[in-house]
């Protein structure tokens, strides 16, 4: 699963995407082949944090697992 992040909150990437005119058919981050096509790797923190991107309209995406 995609959230976006803020200084202050984590927010649901289907929110925050679905007017974006990259994201996918349901209004979500467009992933191909294991990579984000709308936006680059962005290099974590620390090793602990999830892998984390950088959208072409400046949003920072991070992909979790749900539990």
């Amino acid at each position: 699963m995609f959230v976006v992040l803020t200084n202050d909150n984590v927010l649901s990437a289907s929110a925050v995407c679905q007017g974006c005119l990259l994201a996918n058919n349901q209004g979500l981050p467009r992933w191909n082949q294991g990579k984000l096509s709308c936006g680059h790797s962005v290099t974590p923190l620390d090793h602990h944090q999830p892998e984390q991107y950088e959208c072409e309209m400046g949003f920072q995406v991070a992909q979790i697992d749900e539990a």
